[in-house]
């Protein structure tokens, strides 16, 4: 097995597959990238043993002789290719022991490969059901969902995305139980419906590649009980779906909210930066005091003797009101939003907030966010 490849294209291809790969492996085999070579195609993989990345790089000067298959040690392959210039690299294995040889200019290096028939075999995509999304879709729907998932390991079932699919559109849906995030696009559905539960490492993998993309591909993503799979240009990824019931998030949002505030997003966001300095720096709580045209958004900590106050002008339809919630929470919902303003409905101190994006284009046809913050209880 021999073939020569640009040492920068190499290295982009090992890089993307290297997010997978974990520090503190108890499967040796699995800190290597499998290396696959057929006629003048070189597929590579790297696996977690619960999520897989392959990706394929057609060569113009390869050979199959010995061997077709290795396994190479990831960090110092991708070490190793950081510190060279842009140039071809010839890159070669020895069939009888393993050893791979890697010579470019007037460089040689040998590393020590492994047997590729020990590497983790693919999950098997039997019985699955298939759609297409438009790759800026999927990553929006990543983007503004995937923050409000749990980092709590407890809670296996709330550390990812869910996603319901059916006839009319696609939901994505992501809670820690004290923020909630729905993503609704009514312009893509599947074929049958069905809902699983995305964990949170390969969605961020999907994420980062699809993002490095200057074009707006097509995503095809397959999917069964047990394994989803994300087929774009060159690139493969299959994970492990995570198991458990998904919350019933629709009892969770309140439906009659006659409060109903209209603000500016950046003005309400940066002021709620500059207020939060001063609250308490564990519970991070503000208060909102909200009356027809006005918003003051205050906080203290009374530990430091530190206080803020501002008001900021504002459209509200509904009865005065003060409510508090958690100034990070619901500064994460609108640096995730992007439109010029927003709609917040309330309807009592005690329940939860929503937000909403108010936009004009023609996107907010197909496209439904809403926002979700508990509040905290204020001290009077």
């Amino acid at each position: 097995m021999r073939f020569i490849i640009n040492s920068q294209l190499f290295l982009k291809h090992l890089n993307a597959l290297n997010g997978v790969i974990t520090n503190n492996n108890t499967v040796p085999i699995v800190s290597c990238f499998h290396m696959h070579l057929e006629g003048n195609l070189l597929t590579i993989k790297a696996t977690d043993l619960e999520t897989t990345l392959v990706t394929t790089i057609e060569l113009e000067n390869a050979k199959v002789e010995g061997i077709d298959a290795i396994a190479v040690p990831a960090k110092l392959m991708i070490d190793m290719l950081k510190s060279m210039d842009d140039a071809p690299i010839n890159f070669a294995v020895d069939a009888s022991n393993f050893g791979i040889e890697i010579s470019s200019g007037e460089g040689k290096y040998r590393l020590a490969g492994q047997n590729p028939e020990t590497f983790p075999a693919m999950p098997n995509m039997a019985e699955t059901v298939q759609t297409v999304m438009p790759a800026s879709l999927l990553v929006n729907a990543i983007n503004k969902t995937s923050f409000a998932a749990s980092t709590d390991e407890m809670r296996q079932q709330m550390s990812g995305i869910f996603c319901d699919l059916t006839a009319e559109n696609i939901t994505f849906v992501a809670t820690d139980a004290h923020k909630l995030v729905r993503y609704r696009r009514n312009d893509v559905h599947a074929n049958e419906a069905a809902n699983f539960i995305l964990p949170r490492k390969p969605i961020s993998l999907v994420k980062n590649i699809l993002s490095s993309n200057k074009e707006d591909v097509d995503v095809t993503v397959d999917y069964n009980n047990t394994n989803v799979f994300f087929t774009f240009e060159n690139f493969k990824i299959v994970c492990r779906l995570v198991d458990g019931k998904y919350p019933n998030y629709e009892a969770a949002i309140p439906k009659d909210n006659p409060n109903k505030l209209t603000i500016d997003r950046n003005t309400f966001l940066n002021t709620l930066k500059r207020v939060s300095l001063f609250a308490n720096q564990s519970t991070h709580q503000v208060r909102l005091s909200i009356t027809e045209r006005d918003l003051k958004i205050s906080a203290e900590d009374l530990e430091f003797s530190n206080d803020a106050h501002e008001t900021i002008p504002c459209s509200y339809d509904g009865e005065p009101m003060e409510i508090g919630f958690n100034a990070r929470f619901l500064a994460e919902m609108l640096s995730n939003l992007d439109t010029e303003q927003v709609l917040m409905e309330l309807s009592h101190p005690s329940r939860a907030g929503i937000l909403f994006p108010i936009n004009d284009d023609d996107q907010a046809n197909n496209e439904d966010i809403l926002m979700l913050v508990m509040p905290v209880m204020l001290a009077n």
